[in-house]
């Protein structure tokens, strides 16, 4: 374990065994507030998707104008705003935010619905939810310190980007599924290192206010990594129309 989590880790031990469960509950009330708000936001953008999937005019909006290509750079624009000025924002602001980026999200998403079979967008989304609810448990579960690891993962997502940028040029199918299979793998890993660093910054005991920003923002992480996950399966097997 780094230092840092050893100690509040040891430091819990004085409240004795009382004190440990009360901490225990909390921690796991806190996480499942977490967990409702991302899961909240798949189920808000998926409602949107859907909507806008099924509806010509709305389609026609979003693929034939400039307030579709709006909509779908808002989603960057919304989530740069909550990550350089979460600290002079209310809770209540982060919030409203979260569901402006949600919803944007589901704008975007609309698109899978015109490429992919829909058995296998719900047959890859449960295989999703599978892969992602095992290894959060593993990061919630694990005495291992998966810090170090965050720091090589996050050099991985750098050069995923990169490399999908260079792409854009070269229309590679090769490099396609390298990169495919490279995000799953990076994806999977920051999912159980993003559980892990959501524990962390619980036990270092933040202000209502603070807390309250801190598990939305933890939320707008694990949707992230939820929804990458999910495209970048359906980019590897999905059954294409």
């Amino acid at each position: 374990m780094a230092p840092n989590f050893e100690r509040r880790t040891q430091s819990l031990g004085g409240y004795g065994v009382a004190g440990r469960v009360e901490v225990d509950q909390a921690l796991r009330a806190y996480l499942l507030h977490v967990y409702n708000i991302m899961a909240s936001g798949l189920l808000l953008s998926g409602i949107i998707a859907v909507l806008v999937a099924e509806s010509p005019a709305l389609t026609q909006t979003v693929n034939g104008s400039g307030l579709g290509m709006l909509i779908r750079i808002a989603p960057l624009g919304i989530l740069l705003a909550m990550s350089f000025g979460i600290n002079k924002m209310s809770a209540a602001t982060v919030s409203i935010l979260y569901w402006a980026f949600v919803a944007t999200m589901g704008v975007g998403l609309s698109g899978i619905f015109y490429v992919y079979h829909l058995g296998s967008i719900l047959q890859l989304f449960f295989v999703t939810a599978a892969m992602f609810g095992a290894m959060s448990l593993y990061g919630y579960t694990t005495q291992r310190d998966l810090t170090h690891f965050g720091s090589f993962l996050f050099m991985g997502l750098i050069g995923i980007v990169i490399a999908m940028v260079v792409n854009l040029f070269f229309h590679s199918a090769g490099l396609g599924f390298i990169i495919s299979v490279l995000g799953v793998l990076i994806f999977t890993g920051l999912t159980a290192y993003d559980t892990q660093r959501i524990k962390r910054e619980f036990h270092e005991g933040n202000p209502a206010e603070v807390t309250s920003k801190m598990a939305t923002m933890s939320a707008v992480s694990l949707y992230l990594n939820f929804i990458n996950l999910f495209l970048l399966l359906l980019s590897l097997v999905g059954d294409r129309r």
